[in-house]
C-alpha cells in the first residue's frame, strides 16, 4: 500500500531546463549561503549543490552588484557544464529583480505584495514574460499582508489568503508561469496552509518548513512537514532548510523522497544502530561510506553492519 495519495494536478511550469507541475518528478532544491558577489565561493557550493542531487538553487540578490553577479555564475557554471536552474531571491526592490532576470537568472523568487505599486509589479511580470522565465510567489507566516493579519492573524488561513491575492495579482497582468510557497517555522500552520491552497488553486506548489533550525530540529520538522504534505498528494518541489551546509539540505531531501517512495537516488545505506557486541568504530564507517557515495548513481541498498548478529538484517 503506497504512502501517498495520488498528486494534485497542478498546471505545468519549466524553470530552466526542470519542469515542475503536472506531474513531473517532484524537484529538490536549495539555496546558497554565500555572497552571492563572490562568484568563485558561489560558483563552487553551487557545484558541491549540484554533484548532491540538486536541481534548482536559489542565490540572494540583495543589492545590484549581487544581480550583476549572476551572468558570472552562469557563465562559470556552463563552463564546468554544470545545468542547474538558478533562481534570484528579491525583497521589496523590483529593479534588482529586473536587474537578475536581464542577468540570466532562470527564475525570479519575489512577494507581489511588498514590491510595491503595481507598475512595479507589471514591470516584473512583463519582463519575465519577455525572457520566458517563471516568478516563484513566496509567502511566509512573518510577513503577511498588514489587513490579513489585522483579520485572520498570522494563520493557515491567512497565509492561504495571501497566496491568492498574490497569484491574482500576477494573473490579472495577464502572468501565469506561477509557483508559490507558503511557509511557516511550524509544522501544523505549514500542513494545514498547503492543504488549504491546494484545494484552491493549480499552480504548482513549493513546499517547505521556514527557518526551521539546525540539524536536529531543522530535520525532525521538515520531515514530518514536508513528508505530511507530500504524502497528501500536495508539492511539487521541495526545500529542506536547516542551519547548516546547504548540501546537508539536500541530501535530507533526497531521504524524505526516498522514505515516500516517490523518487530515488544513490543508494540506501542501512546501518547497525550499534550495541554491546559491536566492537568497531561503527559511526566512523557509516560517515565515511555516506561521504563516499554522495555522488554515486546507483540505486543500490548498501548495509554496515556492526557484529556477526546484524548480517540478517534483524536489530532494531
Amino acid at each position: 500500500m503506497s504512502l501517498v495519495k495520488n498528486r494534485h494536478n497542478t498546471r505545468q511550469i519549466s524553470v530552466g531546463n526542470i519542469k515542475v507541475g503536472g506531474g513531473a518528478p517532484i524537484a529538490v532544491q536549495s539555496m546558497t549561503n554565500t555572497y552571492t558577489q563572490d562568484i568563485d565561493a558561489t560558483v563552487a557550493q553551487i557545484q558541491r549543490l549540484y554533484d548532491a542531487g540538486c536541481e534548482i538553487v536559489r542565490v540572494a540578490v540583495p543589492d545590484m552588484e549581487a544581480a550583476h553577479a549572476i551572468r558570472k555564475i552562469k557563465n562559470a557554471l556552463e563552463l564546468k557544464e554544470i545545468n542547474i536552474p538558478v533562481i534570484a531571491d528579491i525583497h521589496f526592490d523590483y529593479r534588482l529583480a529586473l536587474a537578475s532576470a536581464d542577468a540570466g537568472a532562470d527564475g525570479l523568487r519575489i512577494n507581489p505584495g511588498n514590491i510595491g505599486e503595481k507598475w512595479k509589479i507589471k514591470a516584473v511580470a512583463d519582463c519575465a514574460t519577455a525572457l520566458n522565465i517563471p516568478i516563484r510567489v513566496g509567502v511566509n507566516s512573518g510577513s503577511l499582508e498588514k489587513d490579513i493579519v489585522e483579520k485572520m492573524g498570522s494563520t493557515a488561513k491567512a497565509m492561504a489568503q495571501s497566496a491568492m491575492r498574490n497569484i491574482e495579482i500576477l494573473e490579472d497582468l495577464g502572468f501565469y508561469d506561477i509557483k508559490i510557497s507558503l511557509k511557516a517555522s511550524d509544522v501544523e500552520r505549514t500542513v494545514e496552509a498547503y492543504r488549504l491552497i491546494s484545494t484552491m488553486t493549480d499552480v504548482p506548489l513549493h513546499v517547505g518548513v521556514t527557518e526551521a533550525g539546525g540539524l536536529y530540529a531543522g530535520i525532525t520538522k521538515s520531515a514530518i512537514g514536508i513528508g505530511m504534505i507530500l504524502a497528501d498528494g500536495i508539492g511539487d518541489t521541495i526545500r529542506v532548510s536547516l542551519t547548516r551546509d546547504p548540501v546537508e539540505e539536500v541530501r535530507v531531501g533526497w531521504e524524505i523522497l526516498r522514505a515516500l517512495g516517490l523518487r530515488k537516488r544513490g543508494p540506501e545505506i542501512i546501518s547497525c544502530p550499534t550495541c554491546g557486541r559491536c566492537r568497531i568504530n561503527l559511526f566512523d564507517i557509516a560517515e565515511k561510506v555516506e561521504n563516499a557515495l554522495l555522488k554515486c548513481p546507483l540505486t543500490i541498498k548498501v548495509a554496515i553492519m556492526g557484529c556477526v548478529d546484524c548480517k540478517g538484517f534483524t536489530c532494531s
